[in-house]
């Protein structure tokens, strides 16, 4: 009984503690000149034919990176780098239905059963940085390939108790929570496009 109620007191702490992070982000757009030369060396082929390509500086309450976002056929694209010019991940935007079934259902019901009301402002599919090898990252994210490593991020505002509150939450591929946040960013609109 004791292991029990110890093993419970554990699992609420964690749980607690994961839906407690906050993400205070500052993005400001720059120059050109301003990206590293050695991110912007990886994925310079990948810009040829985009449309709407901007660069940013991001700040938030962990780290400083570089991103690159852009319109490549019908996809929105957000290439993200440390501060010394390597790759974090790539991200696009989807529609729920672009997601696996199983995985959107995943996602659904920890939705439902965690919020009385939400509305999901963003869907991302991200490809982390894999075994260390961006240019294969890059390739895979680029042909839009359902590996088991890719997660969804999810942007949404939701019940928060009496008012509503913007998240940040991400899923595995087979829609498990890995992280979920409070999202305040005071340059959000750009975000989206």
């Amino acid at each position: 009984m004791m292991k029990s109620s110890i093993l419970s007191f554990i699992v609420f702490v964690t749980a607690h503690c994961a839906f407690c992070q906050a993400k205070y982000e500052r993005e400001s757009r720059i120059d050109q000149d301003g990206f590293p030369q050695s991110a912007l060396s990886q994925i310079e082929l990948y810009l040829q034919d985009a449309r709407r390509i901007r660069f940013y500086q991001e700040t938030d309450s962990v780290k400083q990176s570089f991103e690159v976002k852009f319109k490549k056929g019908k996809l929105h694209y957000s290439v993200e780098f440390d501060e010394k010019g390597a790759l974090e991940d790539i991200e696009f935007t989807i529609a729920k239905n672009d997601l696996p079934e199983e995985s959107w259902e995943r996602i659904n019901d920890y939705l439902k059963h965690n919020f009385s009301k939400y509305r999901i402002k963003k869907i991302q599919q991200q490809y982390p940085l894999k075994d260390g090898q961006p240019n294969e990252t890059i390739r895979e994210a680029f042909q839009n390939l359902l590996l088991p490593y890719i997660n969804y991020e999810l942007v949404f505002m939701a019940k928060n108790g009496k008012s509503f509150q913007m998240f940040e939450a991400l899923f595995n591929s087979e829609g498990h929570l890995i992280t979920l946040r409070k999202s305040f960013s005071s340059s959000y609109d750009h975000v989206l496009y």
